[in-house]
């Protein structure tokens, strides 16, 4: 059985956020939505949960990060070519997110990345090869 990752990531504006991961192309899982948060499918293994900062705190006591000074995280997704990495980033840019960097090309890796609209960071790559 392969196992499954839930990313839990907090969010200002459920409906922005929900906008924006179903314009990169990703779909949201009607069960697991509701007015506190949304379950993103990013693949058959990956969901990211998007979480009001209400409902978020309900699973921790710390205080959530201000991505504005602050990184909390950064997240690394793999894509089957380089022309998803650069289309993930140009639909991302599209619909309000930002980038910080230009396209990598390191032979064996192409990487570019994005920060969504509540400044989490999401690093694209595609691999053509392990590096030997």
């Amino acid at each position: 059985m392969s196992k499954q990752v839930f990313i839990n990531l907090p969010v200002a504006d459920l409906a922005k956020s929900i906008a924006f991961f179903e314009a990169l192309g990703f779909s949201r899982h009607p069960q697991f939505t509701d007015g506190a948060g949304a379950c993103i499918v990013v693949s058959d293994t990956i969901s990211v949960m998007l979480l009001t900062h209400a409902r978020f705190r309900d699973f921790t006591p710390k205080a959530i990060c201000d991505t504005s000074k602050a990184v909390e995280v950064l997240l690394s997704l793999s894509c089957e070519s380089r022309e998803e990495v650069d289309s993930l980033v140009a639909k991302a840019i599209a619909a309000g997110g930002t980038t910080y960097d230009k396209p990598e090309d390191f032979g064996f890796m192409y990487t570019h990345s994005f920060v969504d609209l509540d400044g989490h960071g999401w690093g694209l790559l595609h691999m053509s090869a392990m590096p030997g």
